[in-house]
């Protein structure tokens, strides 16, 4: 390989570490040294890479951010109707189990870890926007199939869904007899359902552009 090729490989390695040995102990219990062991080289090397620990997480953020815009994305191009995509969406974070339960937690860490740092709550916030997008699209998409205006901005609606659906996937850690696989779904469903059913005379889209008659009604947010 050449030497560009080899360092895309060493930081290829070490994210791959990073990424299980977060996920697996958590964000602080996660060492540097331990993520050079894992990937087979100095801690050295992994400063070459990364400014800090932070650094690192944010790599592996930005990866499986980049995934799920991805899937989404091609999901969205597929589907007759966008509304299954959000149900999709919205139930597969309900019903994660093992693996992805850790990383959920290990999120929530990171997420508690950066509040109090202005400098990384600013990059931090600029990865989540990234993974809001598809979101807003699929609900001003929705809201053009149907004909309607949103009463919120497509971004505060999303965001809103999003923190549901995440705040009741952490619930049903602790909580799996009230919160079950579903609820997230069902009550993405009811707030859709609404959506529709609100769309009376001042709430309709003219010429059915619900995402563009959607931005000027920003104050109700």
């Amino acid at each position: 390989m050449t030497r560009a090729e080899q360092q895309q490989q060493t930081r290829e390695d070490i994210l791959a570490a990073a990424d299980r040995l977060f996920v697996e102990q958590g964000f602080h219990a996660t060492s540097v040294d331990q993520i050079a062991q894992a990937a087979g080289y100095t801690k050295g090397a992994v400063y070459s890479n990364f400014d800090a620990k932070e650094d690192l997480f944010f790599a592996v953020y930005e990866a499986r951010v980049d995934a799920a815009v991805a899937k989404l994305q091609r999901d969205m191009a597929q589907a007759d109707d966008v509304r299954t995509v959000l149900e999709s969406v919205t139930s597969d974070t309900g019903t994660r189990r093992g693996r992805d339960d850790r990383w959920l937690a290990t999120f929530f860490e990171f997420w508690a870890h950066v509040v109090r740092r202005p400098s990384l709550r600013t990059r931090f916030a600029e990865i989540h926007a990234r993974a809001q997008e598809p979101f807003d699209e699929a609900l001003v998409r929705f809201a053009d199939e149907r004909g309607i205006a949103l009463p919120v901005q497509p971004r505060s609606l999303a965001a809103a869904l999003i923190a549901m659906s995440v705040g009741l996937a952490l619930e049903r850690l602790v909580q799996p007899e009230v919160v079950d696989g579903q609820l997230g779904a069902r009550v993405v469903n009811l707030v859709l359902d609404d959506l529709v059913k609100g769309a009376d005379g001042e709430g309709a889209a003219e010429g059915g552009r619900g995402g563009a008659a959607a931005r000027p009604r920003a104050g109700a947010a």
